[in-house]
């Protein structure tokens, strides 16, 4: 399926970075972000897709895959949701990154919750690789596949809050451990003090940073 999707910055984009975003939030939840890092990255453009399965009760809320412990769903309905979401991900993938003649190279996924799930899972098992993955306060789902179905091994950018009432800080450290047992040799971290289940200003300007490097802009 073609997932509905916006987008900021130029129309013949030297880079891409895809926003994800989490459980019950749509398109618009993190595009905005282009509003302060476009400035500092030069020639890029950002996408964010409304997730494929729209969320019952909730009018605008999208999901990527059920989530059994908030909606009670079983884990059956999550594994089964999670493949279609992965499918059609990478499908859309290809389609938008084909239109803006951007090379894998210089994309980026950038994550936040669920949407930082889907990347960890998606990008390392896309060949050719991505340019880079950020996931704030998110988890490694499946770690113990990763090594045996890992692809490429961009660089990663993990990012949580101390005080994440939603997705445990531990979550972490654990995905930082399964990814540099799988064999990544370019995996940092950060945490936000004193910050609950979002975005800080800190953890974006690491994000920043970090885009920056990965596609050795030079300083502004």
């Amino acid at each position: 399926m073609t997932l509905r999707h916006e987008r900021r910055g130029p129309e013949a984009p030297d880079r891409l970075v895809i926003f994800l975003h989490g459980y019950g939030a749509n398109a618009a939840d993190l595009i905005g972000l282009a509003d302060p890092l476009g400035p500092h990255l030069p020639g890029t453009a950002f996408l964010a897709p409304d997730a494929p399965e729209e969320l019952p009760g909730m009018p605008g809320g999208f999901q990527w895959f059920p989530i059994p412990w908030l909606d009670g769903s079983s884990e059956e309905a999550a594994q089964a949701g999670m493949a279609r979401a992965i499918e059609d991900l990478n499908a859309w993938l290809d389609e938008v990154i084909a239109a803006e003649g951007v090379p894998i190279s210089n994309v980026a996924l950038f994550g936040f919750s669920q949407g930082t799930m889907m990347a960890l899972h998606v990008g390392p098992r896309r060949d050719p690789g991505l340019a880079g993955i950020v996931g704030f306060s998110g988890r490694l789902l499946s770690p113990e596949t990763l090594a045996d179905e890992v692809a490429t091994r961009p660089p990663v950018l993990l990012v949580h809050g101390d005080a994440d009432e939603v997705v445990p800080v531990q979550s972490l450290p654990q995905a930082a451990e399964a990814l540099e047992g799988a064999g990544f040799d370019r995996v940092y971290a950060h945490i936000m003090k004193g910050t609950g289940h979002g975005i800080a200003p800190d953890g974006l300007s690491v994000a920043l940073a970090f885009l920056r490097d990965i596609w050795s802009i030079e300083s502004d």
